[in-house]
């Protein structure tokens, strides 16, 4: 009886201690690798939720910056070659949804289990000094001679280098597509006269037009935005209607962690999240930002991506920027 019991109370002591493990994820610092370049819209939106959320965490989450490969594919290999233990994380955003369709490397988004902090609409400007003072203008001179004028759009694949192809499929522009690691350098390209045009969000780019070291030409959504210094930019779609065939997209800028992650560290993840959300400094961001915050995590979240991962694949597919048919990854049509 006496061996019986002890062995008993070593299976409930296991048990127990199992148990404790799991309720005290994290017990150690947690590492967020960002696919995308220091300084650009992912980085800085990763920056500010995970130092937040770190306040609901009994450790921190340290951002590091992993950028390079096809849309994100080298910090997106880095972190998916970790161990599933949830200490890993990824700052993601919508870009990198087509590393796969661009031979970046060979999964679809299902292996991420993602936190989608939100996002900021796209817009087309040029550098200070450009002669082009509107849509219409920089258009027609990319028509009138085509591949000459250099645009930054982040890296190939990105929301960015997307709605530059859409916005020369819907005007007939011509441009010379030049990719950076990350929105940051392609706008310091465009400061500097190494490009003339460059698409990334008004998140990143509001306070370069703001100190007057870009000219805004345009919005790449409906309607006009009025912006508190700079004054209203027009909507292209008011000059260009062609662009509704592929325009509008959005961001979805936000985190993930391995899909096969334990349940636990979802969900201690997911509660700091969501708490750090409603705080008053990423409020504050948020709004001086231009930023809609979104808030979606798991399934919900998921299924966000999976729609945008099939958006942007068959539209580059479309577009004939793509090294492999999406059909051939199991990514369905939209």
């Amino acid at each position: 009886m006496k061996r019986i019991a002890s062995f008993a109370t070593l299976v409930l002591t296991a048990a127990l201690s199992t148990v404790s493990t799991a309720a005290e994820y994290p017990t150690r610092n947690i590492t967020s690798v960002v696919v995308w370049g220091a300084g650009g819209g992912t980085d800085t939106a990763n920056r500010i939720v995970a130092a937040e959320m770190s306040k609901f965490l009994p450790t921190r989450i340290n951002v590091i910056n992993k950028p390079g490969g096809v849309a994100g594919s080298l910090g997106m290999s880095y972190g998916y070659s970790q161990k599933s233990d949830g200490y890993t994380m990824v700052g993601i955003s919508e870009s990198n949804v087509t590393s796969a369709v661009q031979a970046g490397w060979d999964k679809k988004f299902s292996v991420w289990y993602p936190f989608i902090i939100g996002g900021s609409p796209d817009l087309v400007s040029v550098t200070a000094n450009s002669p082009y003072k509107t849509l219409k203008d920089l258009v027609e001179a990319a028509k009138k001679s085509p591949n000459s004028i250099k645009a930054a759009a982040s890296g190939s694949g990105s929301i960015h280098h997307l709605n530059l192809l859409a916005l020369e499929n819907g005007s007939g522009a011509d441009f010379n597509f030049i990719p950076y690691k990350g929105s940051a350098p392609g706008q310091n390209a465009a400061m500097t006269g190494e490009v003339t045009v460059v698409v990334t969000s008004l998140a990143e780019q509001q306070q370069l037009l703001k100190a007057g070291k870009l000219r805004p030409l345009a919005m790449l959504v409906k309607g006009s935005t009025t912006v508190d210094g700079v004054g209203e930019i027009p909507s292209a779609f008011d000059s260009y209607s062609g662009l509704t065939k592929y325009l509008p997209i959005s961001q979805a800028i936000g985190m993930a962690i391995r899909s096969d992650a334990p349940d636990e560290a979802k969900a201690a993840l997911t509660e700091a999240f969501n708490k750090a959300l409603a705080t008053d400094k990423v409020k504050k961001w948020a709004a001086d930002s231009y930023y809609q915050l979104s808030g979606k995590t798991g399934a919900e979240a998921s299924a966000q991506f999976a729609s945008l991962e099939s958006l942007f694949s068959w539209t580059l597919h479309e577009l004939g920027a793509t090294k492999v048919n999406p059909a051939d990854l199991g990514i369905a049509k939209p």
